[in-house]
């Protein structure tokens, strides 16, 4: 049961989170939307941004809320560029008879009917998880976290205490070392 106190405080926060959205979020979003691609993409990352506003614990305690929105919205972009410029299985493609495919169909397509398609999906999840159990445990952490549990670097950043750039180059040094590793699949898969 929350006291009295800590619903007051509860309230407080929600209008101080909904007045500074009116206050920031057509500026912020003309901010985003220059430096990403797409509409949707920038409507993400806002929507991250006051995610992460809405967790913290005190907007008040904010030196300068501007500057600190600012920020984050830029951390955002970045971590997103990243994800997108790093191992992304959709940027692996061929074509065949019928069209382009990517890695990604490819392994989430129906391989019932198909032995050489259930073959080419086991073999790459075997090479996968070999090449990530290959990793330092805190590069493997850094790129599990941020590809399949969908954290941005910040996020990782901040869970672990540690710098950004820290994360960025485990993140970096895991994806290489997956590059390297995972090649000639993609090679195979081409030829």
């Amino acid at each position: 049961m929350e006291t009295a106190a800590q619903l007051h405080m509860s309230e407080q926060k929600a209008r101080s989170i909904t007045s500074t959205i009116k206050q920031f979020n057509r500026k912020l979003f003309g901010f985003v939307r220059d430096k990403v691609k797409s509409t949707e993409d920038a409507e993400d990352i806002l929507q991250d941004v006051w995610v992460q506003l809405s967790n913290l614990n005190d907007i008040g305690d904010l030196e300068n809320v501007s500057a600190w929105l600012y920020e984050v919205a830029r951390n955002k972009i970045t971590d997103k560029s990243r994800k997108k410029t790093n191992l992304a299985l959709e940027d692996f493609s061929y074509e065949n008879d019928e069209g382009e495919f990517n890695f990604k169909e490819i392994l989430l397509l129906d391989d019932t009917n198909n032995p050489d398609l259930a073959f080419f999906k086991e073999l790459f999840w075997k090479e996968f998880q070999t090449a990530i159990d290959e990793l330092p445990e805190n590069q493997r952490e850094v790129f599990l976290l941020n590809e399949m549990e969908d954290m941005t670097l910040q996020q990782i950043a901040d869970q672990k205490g540690e710098n950004i750039k820290t994360i960025i180059s485990r993140k970096g040094y895991a994806v290489k070392h997956l590059r390297n590793k995972l090649n000639y699949l993609y090679e195979e898969l081409n030829n």
